[in-house]
């Protein structure tokens, strides 16, 4: 069963880069962005973990921890993390999961269809797809994205993203595309003319049914 937007995210415990973990207790009052990578001391996934290392005071910023994962073990990882941040100029100041058990992989279904799990794995056997999953401080998924093996992740994608989840979350509004925090948003179709000018100030009626106004201020 693949792991849905609204779900409650699986919970699990694991060993990790910085110790044991049970994940809704490691998320507690944040969000969290969980990540799957093929395999440690490859091409495409150091370049991607160095992007996570660039941008984690960003996610601070936004009370958004990152977890990384895949099926290789936690002494591959630390060793991994010297090249990460020989590549990034950053160190990697996240952790990533020990998944050899693949718990983890199964739990969040981030097998590709052929996959297969021979014992001695590799990247063409059992190896995770690039999964994305962003989880509320409520511990339900709010956004899934899946990318195959051979295509690097854009995360600076994935951070505008957690911006319109928290901009959203909770408020009577939705992100238009391509929209960049700051820009303006959309009335919920739940107000009417009077209520969105109410609650959010001057509306601007493109469409009967598509309203722009400013984006709200948060608490």
């Amino acid at each position: 069963m693949s792991v849905r937007i609204n779900d409650t995210a699986p919970d699990f415990t694991a060993e990790t880069t910085e110790g044991p973990i049970s994940f809704h207790d490691w998320i507690g009052d944040s969000y969290a962005i969980l990540f799957s990578h093929p395999r440690d001391f490859t091409p495409v996934c150091t370049t991607e973990f160095s992007a996570v290392a660039r941008l984690v005071p960003e996610f601070e910023k936004r009370n958004t921890k990152v977890l990384g994962v895949s099926v290789d073990s936690t002494d591959d990882h630390r060793k991994w993390k010297a090249d990460i941040a020989q590549v990034a100029g950053v160190p990697a100041n996240f952790a990533i999961v020990d998944d050899t058990s693949l718990k983890v992989a199964k739990a969040y279904d981030m097998f590709p269809a052929d996959a297969s799990l021979p014992d001695e794995r590799t990247p063409a056997h059992s190896a995770t797809v690039r999964t994305v999953f962003l989880i509320g401080p409520d511990k339900k998924v709010r956004l899934t994205i899946s990318y195959p093996m051979s295509v690097g992740r854009n995360f600076a994608e994935i951070l505008r993203a957690l911006d319109a989840v928290q901009a959203t979350d909770g408020v009577p509004i939705a992100t238009p595309a391509d929209w960049q925090p700051g820009q303006d948003v959309i009335a919920a179709l739940s107000l009417t003319d009077e209520q969105a000018e109410a609650k959010f100030g001057r509306v601007d009626k493109k469409l009967p049914y598509l309203r722009f106004v400013a984006q709200p201020a948060r608490g």
